[in-house]
């Protein structure tokens, strides 16, 4: 492998150590669930990537690109999808929004519990055995 190779590869997986650190950081640091979200996929997304990119210009190999590649296009693909379906699913449960500055875009659009489920819990609003188990739909979403 040549010099340029390896130091390009060195370079995305430090690149991709730092994404991923700060995905870290974002989780520890953010105040509410969705912006804890936001820096989990976006900068580990990001950060995977690279280091998966890294690997590939590492190995040098037909098979380890193919593979790495479609790992690639794999990350891209399912981890921002995911992060929407738990960003959804916390909005609609009533995840505390402490860090939101603006208006609720989605107020009127998605029904919304006014409070987080921990403390509907702990009140006995809710009954624990009612999470685990019956249609795993809110009421007043609507989905196809």
């Amino acid at each position: 492998m040549s010099v340029v190779l390896a130091l390009l590869a060195v370079v995305l997986k430090l690149a991709g150590a730092a994404f991923l650190l700060a995905a870290a950081l974002g989780l520890l640091r953010f105040a509410d669930p969705f912006q804890r979200m936001h820096a989990a996929t976006k900068a580990g997304t990001l950060g995977a990537g690279l280091m998966v990119l890294g690997s590939v210009l590492t190995l040098a190999d037909s098979s380890a690109i193919i593979l790495g590649l479609l790992t690639v296009l794999f990350l891209v693909t399912t981890i921002p999808i995911s992060g929407h379906l738990l960003g959804r699913a916390a909005y609609v449960s009533g995840a505390s929004m402490v860090g939101n500055r603006g208006d609720d875009a989605l107020d009127g659009v998605l029904t919304r519990a006014d409070q987080p489920l921990e403390e509907r819990l702990s009140q006995g609003q809710v009954d624990a055995g009612e999470v685990r188990s019956g249609d795993r739909r809110p009421h007043g979403v609507h989905m196809p």
